[in-house]
């Protein structure tokens, strides 16, 4: 990404964030700050635990809760015992996996958006570490494509925060896919319970995240799977015929107007539909994005889903 000066950063007040403006500023730190706050500012109340220290809720005491948050006033009134939750008390670990495969960021694809795929995936996780550093959370990071080229264990230092909006500027896309080793990768190095977000456009079959993508639920892991399009992949038209190669794997096909304009949309949606009832069924939760879609709405969809969960 560009690191000449910046232009002035638009109002956090704006409502809608859109990807574009976001790609004019400096660093990903900024375009952090930028997207989180103007969504927060945009909220009359968060829906979510974690953005200000407001009396939320009480809950009823469960064993290894810590004792400083009981209400006494109540237990000595009701002899129950109940936790005090506040805006602000959250306790989640967060894995950030980026899939940096080549078909993250075509750059000879004319149908493609502004914003590359890749991009949008790092804005996002930007933004995630963003919200992790304002929560005390712990972050890590994990990208990968053929092989493994960045990790960062989960932490809440300030310094590693810096080191993570780093990596996530210095991300180049090429090569093809190793799910099942950047899946086991991480899920031999997490001990403790943590909230798993994979940003990928997914070109895989989706059976094939099956099997590992189980054993992080099986070990009481929460995974969310973000499905990032570009807007040109909605709809593929042709004038004439052509021929189409995999930018992972070099396979070359031949096709017509006709054939893909009737054939592709079921194509998509078919795998769209099988790779959402595959994460659902295992236990897991999907998003799916477009990376011209305003990234404080898609931040709203993520709280939404850690509001459930955390």
């Amino acid at each position: 990404m560009s690191t000449t000066t910046a232009p002035a950063a638009p109002s956090v007040r704006r409502r809608l964030i859109e990807p574009t403006i976001l790609a004019q500023l400096a660093n990903l730190e900024l375009v952090a700050r930028t997207a989180v706050e103007g969504m927060l500012v945009g909220l009359h109340r968060s829906p979510t635990f974690g953005f200000s220290q407001e009396f939320a809720e009480y809950r009823a005491y469960m064993p290894g809760d810590d004792l400083r948050y009981i209400d006494w006033s109540v237990y000595a009134r009701t002899d129950k015992t109940y936790i005090k939750r506040y805006f602000g008390d959250t306790n989640c670990q967060l894995m950030v996996l980026l899939d940096t495969s080549a078909s993250m960021d075509p750059l000879d694809t004319p149908t493609s958006g502004a914003v590359t795929k890749l991009d949008y995936a790092r804005f996002f996780a930007a933004a995630l570490v963003y919200l992790a550093a304002r929560q005390h959370d712990a972050v890590g990071l994990l990208a990968f494509n053929e092989g493994i080229h960045v990790y960062h264990p989960p932490a809440t230092r300030p310094a590693r925060v810096r080191i993570l909006y780093h990596e996530l500027d210095r991300l180049e896309s090429r090569g093809g896919t190793d799910w099942r080793q950047a899946l086991e990768y991480v899920q031999t190095r997490l001990r403790k319970k943590s909230l798993l977000v994979v940003l990928s456009d997914f070109y895989t079959e989706p059976e094939d995240l099956a099997h590992v993508l189980r054993g992080f639920v099986a070990r009481g892991h929460d995974v969310l799977l973000i499905h990032v399009l570009d807007p040109g992949e909605r709809e593929v038209r042709l004038k004439r015929a052509a021929t189409l190669r995999d930018v992972e794997t070099g396979e070359v096909m031949e096709v017509s107007p006709d054939e893909l304009a009737a054939d592709y949309p079921k194509r998509l949606q078919s795998h769209v539909d099988s790779l959402e009832r595959l994460t659902l069924r295992m236990g897991g939760h999907y998003l799916q994005v477009y990376t011209d879609q305003p990234l404080d709405r898609t931040l709203a969809g993520y709280l939404r889903f850690r509001a459930r969960h955390f």
